[in-house]
């Protein structure tokens, strides 16, 4: 998508109604009603594993469904208000499959806005984190040209907002422009049956620099992590005592610390463009590390946009221990010891490593309306199950599954 469209679409979803005349001067509240929307379908040869877009959804296509609508299908609504010539505020929500199967919306966006100066605005409430190159519009998928963001990467860190507050600085040089961005904040996110996901002490900083076609970027940021999976088998790993405790403690998620980085490079001149960004996510806990990046490109043809991608992700475990040791410990003890390490040995092997190559064409079918066929060759390595989910007995780690996927995305 060339950079002024983007630009436009941007403003359609962010900005609601019109800027405000000159600071100081009085204007009446307006306010503006939008959406975006994605109908999907994706079909899997995997049929021990399922395929999804994310690892918060219950289930996708191969081992659930021949051909499933939930890995992208969702629809989102959001409400611009702006209330006086600097005050504004924003409300987005997104409804699509959760882990617990339902469809229940979700916020993702809830805040007001202080434009203390054309260049600097403070914001308060929910808001999302700034990331990736496609931070502010990952779940817009008309505003990106693939039929999802990939994997790999945009799916490697579970967190994408928080509450609290941000300060954006917008800058003009002589060449460059740049928003400098720095956040803090905490997440309390609802899993399925109690389960939460809880992120305390977010604190994050964001950089992009454009210079014609040219636009760079790079984030960082850390939280006090927490995840409350598991709890059978952690109750059973303390349930052993020393080595028991020292295990538990290595693998569990709890207020553990969450570090990311990313930087992320779009170059489009209009008639081409090329997409590339890599991130390192780390949590001494069962979701360790990862090291990902993916690069892609198209070329536009009137409406029709064909293109090629390829996306890595290299997991690695935090640091030991990673299993109860058996030798030594009585008959029954050791079975059950046994059977743990067996739980731990797949909740390990649940750390991302995979490949991905992608085909696709998108079709911009009418004004705000986009059609996109896309193939992706998804390989996982390194004996991990890489982003699938719902496994099979006979899933294998290194064996390629071969993902089809259409989509209809779509703004109003």
């Amino acid at each position: 998508m060339p950079c002024a469209v983007r630009a436009s679409l941007l403003a359609f979803l962010m900005t609601g109604a019109a800027h405000a005349a000159e600071a100081g001067g009085a204007v009446a509240p307006s306010w503006k009603l939008s959406g975006f929307g994605t109908l999907g379908v994706a079909h899997s040869s995997e049929h021990e594993a399922d395929f999804s877009s994310s690892a918060l959804k219950g289930d996708g296509a191969g081992r659930s469904h021949d051909w499933s609508p939930q890995v992208d299908s969702k629809l989102g609504a959001q409400l611009d208000v702006q209330v006086a010539p600097r005050w504004s505020a924003v409300l987005q929500v997104v409804s699509e499959q959760r882990l617990d199967y339902s469809y229940r919306p979700r916020v993702e966006w809830a805040n007001v806005k202080y434009q203390a100066t054309p260049e600097l605005a403070l914001r308060v409430g929910r808001i999302a984190l700034p990331m990736f190159v496609a931070a502010d519009y990952r779940k817009v998928g008309y505003a990106y040209p693939w039929v999802r963001t990939p994997v790999e990467l945009y799916g490697a860190v579970p967190l994408s907002s928080s509450d609290g507050a941000d300060l954006t600085w917008r800058w003009n040089g002589e060449t460059l422009r740049g928003t400098t961005q720095a956040y803090i904040g905490r997440t309390d996110m609802a899993l399925y049956q109690g389960a939460r996901l809880r992120g305390t002490g977010i604190a994050g900083l964001s950089q992009t620099l454009e210079r014609g076609d040219l636009s760079l970027s790079a984030s960082v940021f850390t939280t006090r992590l927490t995840v409350s999976l598991y709890p059978e088998l952690f109750a059973g790993l303390r349930a052993f005592g020393g080595q028991g405790l020292e295990v538990a403690d290595a693998i569990a998620t709890e207020r553990k610390r969450a570090n990311a980085f990313s930087i992320g490079m779009n170059y489009d001149p209009g008639q081409w463009f090329v997409l590339a960004e890599a991130g390192h996510y780390r949590v001494d806990s069962f979701l360790g590390a990862t090291h990902s990046f993916y690069a892609s490109s198209g070329y536009r043809h009137g409406a029709f946009t064909p293109y090629l991608g390829y996306a890595r992700i290299v997991g690695k475990k935090p640091p030991g221990p990673h299993a109860l040791a058996v030798d030594g410990l009585p008959p029954p003890h050791a079975a059950a010891a046994a059977e743990l390490n067996l739980v731990l040995d797949k909740l390990l092997r649940t750390i991302a490593s995979q490949s991905t190559v992608t085909a696709g064409l998108r079709w911009d079918a009418a004004p705000n309306v986009a059609f996109k066929l896309q193939y992706d060759r998804v390989t996982p390595r390194g004996g991990s199950r890489g982003t699938m989910m719902n496994l099979g007995p006979g899933f294998r780690s290194g064996q390629t599954a071969h993902v089809t996927s259409a989509a209809l995305d779509f703004v109003f």
